[in-house]
């Protein structure tokens, strides 16, 4: 990719080569817990950095950004904030419909962020027509990104996974009364594919998960393309200086997921405990009396598990480096960024075989090892043979580091999504040589991008 700025020819130079200015747009942009906000707050300083101008309009909570990167705030009614969460705010403070429709969905059990934080962003954005080169919705997939593409905006989405696969997996667990209550918190999901099935280019960060949103979503497999998500090397790298805690097993996973696997990890900690010493911390926060916290209760393990949460990169990297094994004991994940910054710091990983995990951490087993999902018996065993053996730990951690470097840093994923904003906004505007016309994002994959 030639850089910003080096084009002194003569004309209008083509979008690839000059600053692009972008409005990146995520419906909530929490930092540790779900990956968006690690995804917006890394692509957007690398962009910044090969000299984009980079807007993220976000809903809350809000992300932590990077210096030369612009937060404009899309406030919703924050009715899922963790300190006060399903509690709608006076009716003198509502400002809008939009608002309404917030609280509607809301009191009747349904989930409103991604419709209502589309709409708002679709208004926003067609007041400011004329601020943006192209628009970068990060999975959102509400109606009113619709409204942005019509009114002639460039617009490219990521989509990490589909969440019809959280949804199936959720509504396996749940029994009686549940299910109905779950079906009706993942009514948005059927907008999601509806809108999804519309938009052209769609980044994805893995073949698996290119093939489940072509499966799930309906979505044509030539309008997606294989973008691969990051780490951030300035945190997340080996720290031969700091001593690795003997026993010590770590996990970064939304805990009262189902899809996640925790309790999983726990019931085979819970075997673990009972031969050896050991000891786990998992970067989340289960709700007090929520399924996961009473599990640790009834496998008597609240002397061996600890739960972090709020902690920034330069923690969250430490407490991995600190550990002797890491574990992604996940049922689906169309990347893993944990898998990835634990491969990073050089932690032995233990991790599902399933979604993209195998394409992420790779099949031969030098730098990770794959075991089934859903089975605490053999991730527990996985587990030990790893605490077992040092010089396999050791083995494994550089392999792992080396694939870091060679497949997953943040600059060659701002590069890569850089052309693919160029060959959209050419497509979009009508930009493309006198002498290729095919489509923008055909003559990207041609191109080996």
């Amino acid at each position: 990719m030639t850089q910003p700025g080096n084009n002194t020819g003569p004309g209008p130079r083509p979008s690839a080569e000059r600053p692009l200015r972008v409005a990146l747009l995520s419906y909530r942009s929490k930092q540790h817990v779900g990956g968006q906000g690690v995804y917006v707050r890394h692509l957007s300083r690398e962009l910044a950095a090969l000299g984009h101008e980079v807007t993220v309009f976000s809903g809350q909570p809000y992300p932590v950004l990077d210096e030369g990167v612009t937060l404009e705030k899309i406030p919703s009614l924050d009715l899922y904030n963790d300190a006060n969460p399903f509690v709608a705010p006076p009716v003198r403070e509502w400002r809008d419909w939009i608002d309404v429709l917030e609280v509607a969905t809301m009191w009747t059990a349904g989930f409103p962020e991604p419709l209502t934080y589309s709409l708002r962003a679709n208004r926003e954005l067609r007041r400011r027509l004329d601020e943006f080169d192209v628009v970068h919705d990060n999975q959102t997939l509400g109606w009113g990104l619709l409204g942005i593409k019509s009114a002639g905006l460039p617009l490219v989405t990521t989509i990490h996974h589909p969440i019809s696969v959280d949804r199936r997996i959720e509504l396996e667990e749940a029994k009686g009364l549940q299910k109905l209550s779950k079906r009706r918190w993942y009514g948005f999901v059927g907008m999601q594919a509806r809108v999804a099935r519309r938009l052209d280019p769609i980044l994805v960060p893995s073949r698996s998960s290119a093939e489940d949103i072509a499966r799930e979503f309906g979505v044509d497999p030539a309008a997606m393309e294989v973008t691969p998500l990051g780490v951030d090397t300035r945190y997340f790298h080996p720290r031969p200086e700091l001593e690795r805690v003997p026993g010590r097993i770590v996990c970064t996973a939304s805990a009262d997921s189902p899809l996640k696997g925790v309790a999983v990890l726990l019931r085979a900690v819970s075997k673990l405990a009972t031969e050896r010493d050991v000891s786990l911390t998992v970067v989340s926060r289960p709700r007090p009396g929520g399924p996961t916290d009473r599990l640790v209760d009834e496998l008597s393990l609240r002397d061996r598990v600890e739960f972090v949460s709020g902690i920034d990169d330069t923690e969250l990297a430490e407490l991995i480096a600190s550990a002797q094994v890491a574990v992604v004991p996940s049922f689906y994940e169309g990347f893993s960024l944990p898998a990835v910054e634990a491969m990073a710091c050089g932690t032995p990983l233990v991790a599902s075989h399933a979604g993209a995990l195998p394409e992420v951490v790779g099949t031969d087993g030098d730098a990770g090892r794959l075991v089934p999902p859903g089975d605490p018996e053999v991730l527990a065993d996985a587990i030990a043979a790893l605490l077992d053996d040092g010089a396999e730990r050791g083995r494994m951690g550089a392999a792992a580091w080396q694939r870091v470097q060679e497949r997953f840093t943040w600059r060659a994923v701002a590069e890569l999504t850089a052309r693919r904003y160029a060959s959209t906004i050419d497509l979009v505007r009508g930009g493309r040589p006198a002498d290729d016309t095919r489509p923008a994002p055909a003559r990207a994959r041609a191109n080996g991008a």
